[in-house]
């Protein structure tokens, strides 16, 4: 038996090349790279703050800055910078960041307030009522509009950074 002692075949040509078109991949690589700095930054801001390591800062949702809107405001201005202020895909990509953006502090924020509510009703509910085991919800949702200006400010920092490393580095971003 020649050949390699590896449980996994070698990447073929085809793997490789999407591989690296996707490392290649400007607006997508902004738009992780925003989400990232942003879900950190609570992460450590919160053991900071509150001098202990909350993992969930990791993925949760609310606090600041939005990641959400750092993604995809990221995403829009390096589709922007890469296929033109004019295209089309910028145009869908901007509409995009606004929805996300308009629901971040409208929506989820209003849906988070509300489960505030909600929890403190149970809690004030007899011990003996159906409901007063009733896990609490999630009560940060949204954002307020500066953290998801703060998150937005984040994703553009992140898509100019993108594009001026594409720059010094070549055609690679």
């Amino acid at each position: 038996m020649g050949g390699s002692t590896s449980a996994f075949p070698p990447p073929s040509p085809s793997s490789t090349a999407a591989c690296s078109f996707v490392l290649r991949n400007c607006p997508l690589i902004s738009a992780i790279v925003a989400f990232t700095v942003a879900q950190s930054t609570k992460f450590f801001t919160t053991r900071y703050r509150e001098k202990r390591w909350d993992p969930k800062q990791l993925v949760g949702s609310g606090g600041m800055p939005s990641s959400h809107s750092a993604a995809v405001s990221a995403l829009a201005l390096a589709i922007g910078i890469q296929d033109g202020f004019g295209s089309s895909i910028f145009a869908t990509a901007t509409i995009f960041a606004f929805v996300v953006m308009f629901d971040a502090f409208g929506v989820r924020l209003h849906a988070g307030k509300q489960a505030e509510v909600l929890n403190q009703i149970v809690y004030e509910l007899p011990t003996n009522h159906p409901l007063s085991d009733t896990r609490p919800l999630r009560e940060l949702l949204g954002h307020t509009p500066i953290q998801v200006a703060a998150g937005a400010m984040l994703g553009v920092f992140v898509a100019v950074i993108g594009h001026f490393i594409k720059k010094i580095v070549g055609d690679n971003c």
